[in-house]
């Protein structure tokens, strides 16, 4: 099939999915709440068990076309949701209806949308929200499946993968109203949840090996299309910028916490691991509706998916999060500390002798 057939026939389906498809809206006297969203890592308020019947879950999501530092020696044209890469991780329960708010301020350059993976119907909302600058749209679904899932901006054509490279992409977790279980059945609660979004970047260079700049983000769009061509990133980074997650502004969590990890990639794989503990519960896919698997030392995010994993922490120190294709973690910038507090246990490990010379045997 050839492009312009290929192009003419989406064209067609979009159109008619567009036209045709019906979200789904609350009953009159469903209960709304509004969520707060918070920049990631972190998630905002909720209950980890659904408290009375399903409701509706009002958000607010505003486009913000900012520059950001990829690392010390590069910037970039960041599209945004509220103003963080990745944007923020929305959470509901199975069977709420998400009510989102996009707004798309009339200072951006650029048309703006929305597919949530979660959704069911008309590509995900992207046929139902999409916005230009000074305009603003309401979009309600049902919250039929659960797990964690992508959500990313998708205008059709080029756009979508220049808006999703661009940073214009984020997570929902969708939990089952009971609550998370083990792989015995059993409830498992967490201490705490960190959203980490890792994000390819494709940043053009000039003759002399220097990072360009841009003046708006669609001025640099074709040289970053044709970058990316190459499938080869310029960076890989979680939650925007080299380093963001090092440092002072490392996760942080004590000995005996329960910590649930929440995993995404809108564009490619990646091989999420946890150096010094494991992953105790990995939810294959992000799916909740399954049983997790259990023990893994490295776990698997497909391109375009979230994915979940918990750990009980049973020693103290610092622990490195990172993408195990080591080239990315250490020189693209895929990686994250976590620091633990809590007393240390010998029987769990113990340097019996200290680095000296080499003994004769």
């Amino acid at each position: 099939m050839n492009k312009t057939l290929l192009k003419s026939l989406v064209g067609v389906s979009l159109l008619c999915f567009g036209a045709t498809q019906v979200m789904a809206n609350a009953p009159a006297g469903t209960p709304r709440v509004v969520q707060d969203l918070v920049a990631p890592p972190f998630l905002p308020k909720h209950n980890q068990v659904a408290k009375g019947k399903p409701k509706v879950v009002a958000i607010r999501l505003v486009v913000e076309e900012k520059l950001m530092k990829a690392d010390a020696n590069a910037s970039y044209w960041a599209l945004t949701f509220n103003g963080s890469v990745p944007a923020p991780m929305i959470v509901a329960h199975e069977g709420d209806w998400v009510e989102m708010t996009l707004v798309n301020p009339k200072s951006n350059t650029m048309s703006h949308n929305l597919d949530f993976h979660a959704a069911t119907g008309a590509l995900g909302g992207a046929m139902k929200d999409k916005v230009a600058p000074g305009e603003e749209v309401v979009l309600t679904w049902k919250a039929m499946k659960a797990g964690v899932f992508v959500y990313h901006c998708a205008p059709g054509g080029t756009m979508i993968p220049f808006h999703t490279i661009s940073g214009m992409n984020g997570a929902i977790m969708i939990l089952p109203r009971k609550g998370l279980t083990d792989a015995k059945g059993k409830p498992w609660h967490y201490d705490r949840a960190y959203y980490i979004g890792e994000q390819d970047l494709y940043l053009p260079k000039d003759k002399d090996g220097k990072y360009k700049e841009y003046a708006q983000p669609l001025e640099g769009m074709a040289d970053m299309l044709e970058v990316s061509k190459g499938l080869v990133p310029s960076h890989v980074v979680f939650n925007g910028t080299a380093g963001a997650l090092t440092g002072d502004n490392a996760l942080k969590g004590k000995v005996g916490e329960k910590v649930l990890f929440i995993h995404s990639q809108a564009n490619r794989d990646s091989r999420p691991h946890l150096i010094g503990g494991h992953a105790d519960l990995v939810w294959q896919g992000g799916s909740f509706a399954d049983t997790p698997t259990t023990n893994y030392e490295t776990w698997f995010v497909p391109g375009g998916s979230a994915s979940a994993a918990g750990y009980q922490f049973v020693q103290p120190g610092l622990y490195v999060y990172l993408s195990h294709n080591l080239i990315e973690a250490v020189l693209l910038g895929a990686a994250a500390h976590m620091m633990v507090e809590g007393e240390w246990d010998n029987e769990v490990m113990e340097q019996t002798k200290a680095p000296g010379p080499i003994s004769k045997k």
